[in-house]
């Protein structure tokens, strides 16, 4: 059997990401078979016991997961082209007033706090932004399997065979899609679920079938909906709720 970095088995076993494996090894934090481990490197046999000290566990109990609801204009990353990024719609006052959770905002919950997925600029909807790795793995880790849903209203006319191409059969970059779920809304409107998320793949998928995307809106990723949350507002991820 072949040793692996301890940083890396932490993250395939959903622990924590590889940074966060890092810091808390440095502190002393982490323990293979009862025995600290603190030196960063460390290898060790995938069957080897992982615990973590209470410290790390508390230390991942406060961060936040925060869902918002991205309006156009907006990009999910660092601003460009004098576009706002998404993260600078969270703050006090945008907070929506529905929120369940019993977290109280403070200016440490922006610190560190990354979107886990993309909306592109022309899309609105839900959009997830944490501090925990752990989720981040969830969603965009290169194993995640957690399906989206996203209604888009499209122009243009499509055959059956077009359809039955939406759910399987494209190719974009030259590597074939996944198998994905799509299926009428209403007249102008399709509902499309996926588990992968290539870039504007929404967009590229119905313009090779003769559609033009005109609207997208991302209103659930795995469990987590967007519901009634309103546009350009935001709220906690609840206590245990889960994608």
């Amino acid at each position: 059997m072949e040793k692996i970095r301890l940083s890396k088995r932490m993250s395939e076993l959903g622990l924590c990401s590889r940074r966060e494996a890092d810091s808390y090894i440095e502190q002393g934090w982490v323990y293979v078979d009862g025995a600290p481990v603190t030196e960063l490197g460390t290898r060790i046999y995938p069957d080897q016991t992982i615990t973590l000290d209470r410290k790390a566990q508390a230390s991942q109990q406060e961060r936040v997961t925060i869902i918002l609801n991205k309006p156009v204009g907006y990009v999910s990353g660092s601003p460009e082209d004098n576009h706002p990024p998404a993260v600078s719609l969270i703050k006090r006052a945008s907070r929506w007033k529905d929120d369940r959770s019993a977290v109280r905002f403070t200016p440490n919950h922006l610190k560190g706090l990354a979107p886990a997925g993309r909306l592109d600029i022309d899309s609105q909807g839900l959009l997830v932004f944490t501090q925990d790795g752990r989720i981040a793995k969830q969603l965009i880790g290169e194993n995640s399997a957690i399906d989206k849903e996203y209604l888009v209203r499209v122009q243009g006319n499509l055959s059956d065979r077009g359809l039955a191409l939406l759910n399987h059969g494209l190719e974009l970059d030259g590597r074939a899609l996944k198998p994905a779920s799509v299926n009428w809304q209403n007249q102008d409107q399709l509902r499309f679920v996926l588990n992968e998320g290539k870039k504007r793949q929404i967009r590229r998928m119905c313009e090779l079938v003769g559609l033009k995307a005109i609207g997208l809106k991302r209103v659930r990723i795995g469990q987590v909906r967007l519901g009634a949350l309103p546009e350009g507002q935001w709220r906690y991820l609840a206590e245990g709720e889960q994608f």
